[in-house]
């Protein structure tokens, strides 16, 4: 049983026409999903919302079903504090630069080029 040229032409035009529609789905459910993900991103913010002024509205008033959550919520805020409080302070760079060189933001050595020869950071 041979199989002819044409035959052989119409059945990758098939094929690749079935890839072409499976690609352009794909792309739609692709498209669709990061809606969804907005849009889920988008409800996650106002519930957000809804719960800060919940708790600042009846501070003194929380209801037993959501005061193991209030209270998770304000050791989280406690323990964010903690961290921000035990960053490294950066000290400033010196003010005596010279003209046209940079201070590195994460190192403070002090450069003309792009990135900071010492970390590798950026130089702002």
């Amino acid at each position: 049983m041979a199989i002819s040229f044409d035959e052989l032409s119409k059945k990758t035009k098939d094929v690749a026409a079935v890839a072409a529609d499976r690609a352009k789905d794909a792309v739609e459910t692709v498209k669709v999903n990061v809606a969804i993900a907005g849009e889920q991103r988008e409800m996650d913010k106002n519930y957000r919302t809804i719960g800060e002024w919940f708790v600042s509205e009846y501070e003194g008033e929380i209801p037993d079903a959501v005061r193991d959550l209030v209270e998770a919520v304000n050791a989280s805020k406690a323990k964010i504090a903690d961290l921000e409080s035990s960053k490294p302070v950066r000290e400033e760079p010196a003010a005596d630069i010279p003209e046209g060189e940079k201070a590195c933001p994460i190192c403070g050595a002090v450069s003309d080029s792009k990135f900071c020869p010492h970390c590798g950071a950026p130089m702002e």
